[in-house]
């Protein structure tokens, strides 16, 4: 079964390594290890797109893709996680919903 995934990938500024982060993807995966797969994926083929030039694809047929590529951030996937995302906005989620 399909569910929504969250993979958190920390990433650094290789000019200013004190400078962290993350990059997130979200998509949907049938197990957190083919989210992590699919983001590393996703992610390989856009910045081979931007290295050579060309438009930075857009979402895969399993709409998986790519926003806000960071040339000059390494990605360090050996730390990625993945696990079942939760939509921080959402009613089901929110304890102070009111009508």
């Amino acid at each position: 079964m399909l569910r929504t995934y969250e993979v958190d990938v920390p990433i650094h500024d290789t000019a200013h390594p004190d400078r962290r982060g993350v990059h997130v993807f979200t998509c949907v995966a049938d197990s957190p290890a083919a989210a992590l797969r699919r983001a590393h994926e996703v992610y390989d083929a856009a910045l081979a797109a931007h290295t050579a030039g060309l438009m930075v694809p857009g979402r895969q047929p399993d709409q998986w893709g790519v926003a806000g590529l960071r040339p000059g951030w390494q990605m360090e996937w050996p730390a990625a996680t993945a696990t079942l995302w939760h939509n921080p906005v959402s009613w089901t989620t929110r304890s102070d919903f009111a009508l």
